[in-house]
């Protein structure tokens, strides 16, 4: 089977996905055939420059040009064109990945998961994190019970990208495009890596903060910053467990400083993505943490790479999701984290931006 692929979006994380397709026949052989087909952006000749670097067969300006014309539909756009190619494409049965957040809003996340529902299409959406290995890991552990019953998580994303006042006004600055700030930017990750590892989310408290509020643009104007810069929550999990989360734009001196840990009646573990290819844990046997480097032929997808104690990266996560998503599409079977994940994610978000609002706990336990 060879699949036709389109890309909306070609900055970031058109090239990070470009990157993961040309590396799949490669290191998983097994993968299904790609064409990367139709690339589509805004600006003719910086699309074009785009596609002879990624490797893509023609260019696009308008979305609607493409969408009916590929297998799968790669969503790589700003959160405000997720949805509407999104829901297109679905209509007609192709296949959709679309990165995070789901969309810029709940009432557009749940639009995406009913189209998604109502499709014979498989629809994923782009939570790489959850493909590390050191993440898979702790959770072939924690469905082990090799940490108990599960307590507390603590989840954090810090990133000082935009600590100056003096950083460039961008989209993700703007609620009308990005719909919302840290939280949903780098929260969304930690609120999905919550649900994937402990379980489902019962209520949750909120607040957020907006530092600078107006920064310099390209043309040396000043636009107003409408998104949070911080985020910070407590939850209660469904299961009982407890959780801390914390996102920021504005940490001075971090630059993508993505941990997790997770603790239990018998042990658990701490993960940071700045040492991606480590995890600590401690167990009932252990007298604080041993640390274990994630390069064993039988750590997950570490077979597939270099020999034990050479290291994969960050850009590897997308090789690994890639390769699921693809797989699934292949062999008609399912992909998580799907659509219902993203709208699961999102409505976390909202709850948290809610409960700011209102100075209040905010219950999740009403399913739509």
């Amino acid at each position: 089977m060879t699949l036709d692929v389109g890309f909306l979006g070609y900055s970031f994380m058109g090239k990070a996905h470009a990157n993961a397709l040309a590396r799949l026949p490669m290191f998983f052989p097994d993968a299904p055939e790609v064409n990367r087909s139709v690339l589509v952006g805004r600006t003719e000749s910086a699309v074009r420059s785009a596609a002879d670097r990624l490797g893509f067969d023609r260019v696009e300006t308008d979305w609607a040009d493409a969408v009916d014309d590929v297998d799968v539909l790669y969503n790589l756009g700003p959160n405000h064109v997720h949805v509407d190619p999104t829901v297109r494409a679905l209509e007609n049965d192709v296949h959709v990945f679309c990165e995070k957040p789901l969309a810029p809003t709940l009432d557009g996340a749940r639009e995406m998961a009913a189209a998604a529902e109502a499709s014979d299409a498989i629809a994923g959406v782009a939570f790489n994190y959850r493909y590390l290995p050191a993440i898979q890991l702790a959770k072939r552990l924690l469905d082990a019970g090799e940490f108990g019953r599960i307590r507390r998580f603590h989840g954090q994303y810090l990133q000082g990208w935009q600590a100056d006042p003096d950083d460039e006004w961008t989209w993700r600055n703007d609620e009308a495009s990005a719909g919302s700030g840290a939280v949903g930017d780098v929260g969304a990750h930690t609120i999905d890596l919550a649900r994937f590892l402990v379980g489902d989310l019962e209520r949750v408290s909120g607040h957020l903060e907006t530092f600078i509020h107006e920064r310099p643009t390209g043309d040396g104007e000043r636009e107003p910053v409408t998104t949070d810069d911080e985020y910070s929550a407590l939850a209660a999990f469904e299961n009982g467990a407890m959780g801390v989360f914390e996102g920021s734009r504005v940490a001075t001196g971090r630059k993508g400083d993505n941990t997790v840990e997770v603790y239990g009646s018998k042990g658990g573990f701490k993960f940071s993505m700045e040492r991606l290819n480590e995890l600590e844990v401690t167990t009932e046997t252990t007298d604080g943490f041993d640390r274990i480097l994630v390069t064993e032929d039988d750590h997950p997808y570490m077979d597939a790479w270099w020999p034990t104690g050479h290291i994969i990266g960050w850009e590897h996560t997308f090789v690994h999701e890639n390769f699921e998503f693809l797989s699934a599409i292949a062999d008609g079977g399912c992909y998580e984290p799907s659509f219902d994940a993203g709208l699961a994610a999102q409505r976390v978000v909202d709850a948290i931006e809610r409960s700011h609002s209102q100075e209040t706990w905010v219950s999740l336990r009403r399913r739509e």
